[in-house]
This record gives structure tokens, C-alpha cells and sequence, in this order.
């Protein structure tokens, strides 16, 4: 694979460098770092799971009671970065944030694990607990409300879109003369690409 900025689809070639990180068994490729802002525009960084691609953008979950969700509904705006050690490559995308449809929501959540849906469920994501033992209890309560057949998407669990404007391609090379290009979205909604000095 080509790490030249040859292709006017950056996401093309995100799904390259993903495969590439798939095969050097990179610890989990789909992590990336999710950065958003508070309504007073003081900043969050945390890791999750990378779960849809394609034209539209990149795709993650997470409880609605969450901040990052209350950061996304007051300031629907967030940066992305996936950083593979093992194959000296990074990607940063920027862009606004939409929410997923219920159908999206509801088709990704079926294909969960059914401990993490019920994990969905019990768990009263970045609340405060009294200790392990309440989360333990909570999922129980959950395994006996749904002992058998298909659990629902809780209402409170959904997915956010980041819609890319900006997708930064960056790779390590010896004595710091790294490869870094751009690819920035126009108003027409055609891709531009531009390379970077390192």
C-alpha cells in the first residue's frame, strides 16, 4: 500500500492503513482518542472503539448520560486520533458530530455481546458508585429482567457521527523527516489534499 496522497479518497485510504494495522496486530486498531469541549469550552480526551466507517463519517457508542455526550449535544463538534505505534502511523480527523439513526443504533447494539448489553443497560455511565459490587448487582438485576431472547437497546445508549472536514495522514521516518499530508473537505464536497512539513 502506497503511503503517497495519490487517491482523492481519504477514506479509502484510512481503510488501507486500518487493514494495515489489522494485520500487524496492532493491540486493538479501532481505539482512538475522542476529543470534545463543555458548554464553558474546557476540553475532554478519553479512548473508545471506532465501530462504522464510511462516506459519512466515523461511528462510535456510548450512554447519552455520559459527558462526552453532554459535551456533543451542547458543542456538536469533535477531533478523532488513531495513533498505531507498531507501524509508525497516525490519523487525525476533525469534524461536526450528528447523531446516528435508531435503526443504526438498534442493528449495532443486536450485534453486541449479550453481557455488554446488558452491561449497556446497568451501567449509569461516569455516575458515581458506591463501589464494584453496585455495578455487579445492577447487571444481575438486568440478567433476570431479560433471562432469555433478545435485549433491547436501552433508550439512553446510542452513537455519534464525526463528520469528517479534515483527515491528516502522518508517517514516522527516520530522523524526523516524517510523510504528513491533509485532505480537507471543500465547500463543494470534494477532498483536497495538501502535504505538511513534519
Amino acid at each position: 500500500m502506497s503511503n503517497e496522497p495519490s487517491s482523492r479518497d481519504p477514506i479509502a485510504l484510512f481503510n488501507d492503513w486500518m487493514a494495515d494495522a489489522v494485520r500487524s496486530k496492532v493491540g486493538d486498531p479501532t481505539a482512538m482518542s475522542v476529543a470534545t469541549v463543555d458548554d464553558a469550552g474546557r476540553p475532554a480526551v478519553r479512548i473508545v472503539l471506532l465501530k462504522a466507517v464510511d462516506a459519512r463519517g466515523f461511528v462510535f457508542y456510548t450512554n447519552l448520560g455520559s459527558p462526552k455526550a453532554a459535551h456533543l449535544r451542547a458543542r456538536p463538534r469533535a477531533a478523532l486520533c488513531f495513533h498505531w505505534h507498531a507501524i509508525e502511523r497516525q490519523v487525525r480527523i476533525e469534524g461536526d458530530v450528528e447523531p446516528v439513526t435508531d435503526e443504526e443504533a438498534d442493528a449495532y447494539f443486536a450485534t453486541r455481546a449479550r453481557l455488554s448489553q446488558l452491561g449497556a443497560w446497568a451501567s449509569k455511565q461516569s455516575r458515581p458508585m458506591a463501589g464494584y459490587w453496585e455495578l455487579e448487582k445492577a447487571v444481575a438485576a438486568m440478567m433476570l429482567k431479560y433471562p432469555v431472547g433478545a435485549v433491547p437497546r436501552p433508550p439512553f445508549w446510542s452513537g455519534f457521527r464525526v463528520k469528517p472536514e479534515s483527515i491528516e495522514f502522518w508517517w514516522q521516518k527516520p530522523f524526523r523527516h516524517h510523510q504528513r499530508f491533509i485532505f480537507q473537505r471543500g465547500e463543494d464536497g470534494a477532498w483536497r489534499e495538501q502535504w505538511l512539513y513534519p
